[in-house]
């Protein structure tokens, strides 16, 4: 197994920030191999994170930054974000999915997030919220493991 490759960048509260984000995550789901739904996928979520960082997380304060990392274990493709904002809980944010909320915006970036991505999680900072997308590699040992259950 290769030596988990990571890099990471601090990126200013823009939505420059948000398309070159959605880039780089295009380029390194490329690198390791995903197919171009599923980086066509996986590219969205972490662009749906970085406009939550920006707009709701940092609210556009050019004072705030977002920290970027990709990381390659060679069976996850993990992308960590965060913001220096107010934070928020999750699980108050509405469900995009239900009657009343059809016509709302809010609740979809998460929503494709996890459809997208294999695990989600959000934890709270001190200041902001970190948010971590994971996707598993094809062929790697999480996949097969998923596939024969």
């Amino acid at each position: 197994m290769t030596a988990p490759q990571r890099v990471s960048y601090r990126m200013e509260s823009t939505l420059d920030s948000v398309n070159k984000a959605e880039e780089m995550a295009e380029q390194q789901a490329a690198r390791a191999g995903l197919d171009e739904d599923t980086r066509s996928g996986f590219s969205m979520a972490v662009r749906e994170a970085m406009i939550n960082a920006v707009l709701h997380g940092n609210a556009y304060d050019t004072a705030k930054r977002v920290n970027l990392s990709f990381e390659q274990n060679g069976r996850e493709l993990i992308v960590t974000i965060n913001d220096e904002g107010r934070g928020f809980v999750p699980e108050e944010v509405p469900d995009p999915l239900a009657p009343e909320n059809l016509l709302k915006e809010s609740g979809r970036g998460i929503f494709l997030m996890r459809a997208f991505m294999d695990e989600v999680r959000f934890r709270k900072l001190e200041p902001g919220t970190e948010i971590i997308l994971i996707k598993r590699l094809p062929g790697s040992d999480l996949d097969r493991e998923e596939a024969s259950t």
